[in-house]
């Protein structure tokens, strides 16, 4: 039986991270939104719930990280094209996050990464399903 994935993020302001990723072309399920979190559809199996801080830390008995100071996490999403990949970072950037890391082209990867406006840091890339010459 499939199974659905939600991360849980904490995120300082969340009607700005709301407002970020609507920007990038992402929608949010209401079933599962309220004034304490937003679930973002990665897609139909897949969500990252964006939680405010102070609801976050009744969810978890230890101290909420600092994406900024130590890694956490690193989230990467796939895209269908390269094109996709340099949108998506370059909205992300237009929205008000930093780049993570320049582009990079491994030849059967392309990726480019951001870090969101909480400091989480986000990879992003397409796989070249091109057999190899």
């Amino acid at each position: 039986m499939p199974r659905n994935l939600y991360v849980t993020l904490p995120v300082k302001d969340l009607e700005r991270s709301v407002d970020f990723f609507e920007a990038l072309g992402f929608s949010f399920n209401p079933d599962f939104t309220s004034e304490h979190g937003a679930a973002l559809v990665i897609n139909e199996r897949a969500n990252v719930m964006l939680v405010s801080e102070d609801f976050f830390s009744t969810l978890s008995k230890v101290p909420i990280t600092d994406p900024r100071k130590a890694t956490e996490a690193l989230f990467s999403l796939s895209l269908d094209s390269r094109e996709e990949v340099d949108a998506l970072v370059r909205k992300a950037i237009a929205a008000g996050a930093t780049e993570g890391h320049d582009p990079e082209d491994l030849g059967f990867m392309y990726s480019w990464a951001f870090v969101d406006l909480d400091g989480h840091q986000w990879g992003v890339f397409h796989m070249n399903q091109a057999p190899p010459h």
